[in-house]
């Protein structure tokens, strides 16, 4: 035999063969890249079933996702099949073709549908109709199924190996790019929720705040009647001493009318954003308005003792009554958590120019666990001694925030909390 010097010319079914792995890897490197290039979750989940239907050359493409709770599989996309049936066509998990593969996490390939009595009918996808044969593969993440991948031919159809193989290599791709997809769709719809749930009760607050101003307005009217005296016409008061407790219960009575607004003042600053309230801050006397806080806090203080500890004078910048607000909340919290016939200790001390407010309790103190989540809206600790609202910390912590300044938690010494209110001190120039 002589040799001809032809190079050898590969089979045709071994070049078409070729061929048909190399569209294979194609695809599957079309699919990697469908994370960055793909506009929304949909598209996204609409171009990956095209693009499966036709590398694995079917007629029928469908991607079913594990609820999060792990009991169906939902029809997320599909290409050959009602669309209008995604979101809404559910698999029993372990129940049918699909629901069989994502309990046993194999390929389960159906050369015959019509004659599979594990095949299960969906309603609204009669798929016996024309399917002939099938194909399905689990969506694995991290050793936890997330969904199933389906192909199926109207044509009856062996599935070989390769097939297999292909669908499950664009299985393994599309579990991690799903996962992430539906982790973040997740993330944004429970940020979106959170902040619809946070804005209706900022709303609710700013509206029951807004609507305490009218009967605080009648209340202080009808104390003002009620502290009215005849006049004497020239004739002595037979109970000086009496009218005198009445003004001065009516001088207390509008202070605290007062406090109350103040009060209203604070929880709508609370929800609303302070970036919208722009704040002049002046240089403020600290020992003076703690004194005047205090006086004016006489009537809730009455079970309990009050040191002020100021030995220096300190001007502070900040704005007087929303400074006066921070004081009232934490002296008020003091008061709630505190045992009665125990002393509150108020100090000021200067750390690095900041002028700093401590406000001390003798209470049960609160865990490290609890000293940032205390400052939450709506956070509340609950105790024996006390039920709180939830709102004032966290109205105070705004307050200072509004002021550039900053309020924390710390252990009392010997027992108890401390909270502290720092801002910048003022320097005479």
């Amino acid at each position: 035999m002589t040799s001809t010097g032809d190079a050898p010319v590969a089979p045709a079914d071994q070049h078409d063969g070729h061929e048909e792995q190399i569209e294979r890897l194609r695809f599957l490197h079309e699919v990697a890249q469908l994370a960055t290039t793909a506009r929304t979750w949909e598209e996204l989940l609409e171009i990956v079933v095209d693009g499966t239907r036709d590398a694995l050359h079917a007629d029928v493409s469908s991607l079913y996702l594990l609820d999060r709770d792990g009991e169906r599989l939902t029809l997320a996309a599909t290409t050959g099949l009602d669309r209008y049936q995604i979101g809404r066509a559910r698999v029993p998990f372990g129940q049918g073709i699909t629901g069989l593969v994502a309990a046993r996490r194999k390929p389960m390939v159906i050369p015959d549908v019509r004659a599979e009595p594990r095949f299960l009918w969906v309603r609204g996808l009669d798929q016996r109709r024309f399917v002939a044969s099938m194909l399905s593969v689990p969506l694995s993440w991290h050793d936890q199924v997330v969904g199933v991948l389906n192909v199926q031919t109207e044509r009856p159809r062996d599935f070989t190996p390769d097939d297999v193989q292909q669908l499950g290599a664009i299985a393994d791709i599309l579990a991690g790019i799903v996962e992430k997809g539906r982790l973040q769709r997740e993330a944004e719809a429970q940020l979106e929720q959170l902040r619809a749930i946070d804005e209706a009760r900022s709303e609710l607050i700013a509206l029951v705040t807004h609507e305490l101003r009218t009967p605080l307005a009648v209340v202080r009217a009808y104390a003002d009647l009620l502290a009215e005296e005849p006049d004497l016409d020239g004739r002595p008061s037979r109970d000086l001493e009496r009218r005198a407790l009445r003004a001065e219960w009516h001088r207390a009575t509008i202070e605290q009318i007062e406090r109350l607004d103040r009060l209203v003042d604070s929880i709508l600053a609370s929800v609303r954003q302070t970036e919208d309230q722009p704040v002049e801050v002046v240089p403020t006397d600290v020992v003076a308005l703690l004194a005047e806080t205090v006086e004016e806090l006489t009537p809730l203080l009455r079970q309990h003792r009050v040191e002020l500890l100021p030995t220096v004078r300190r001007q502070v910048l900040a704005d007087p009554p929303r400074l006066r607000q921070i004081v009232e909340h934490l002296v008020e919290n003091a008061v709630k958590y505190a045992p009665p016939d125990t002393t509150i200790t108020i100090d000021t001390s200067l750390v690095e120019g900041m002028v700093r407010i401590g406000v001390a309790d003798e209470g049960p103190g609160i865990p490290p666990e609890w000293r940032e989540r205390i400052f939450e809206p709506y956070a509340r600790r609950d105790t024996h001694t006390a039920r709180g609202s939830g709102i004032g910390l966290f109205a105070a912590r705004r307050l200072a925030e509004s002021m550039r300044g900053h309020l924390w938690c710390e252990p009392a010494e010997p027992a108890g909390a401390r909270f502290v209110v720092a801002l910048a001190a003022a320097v005479a120039v």
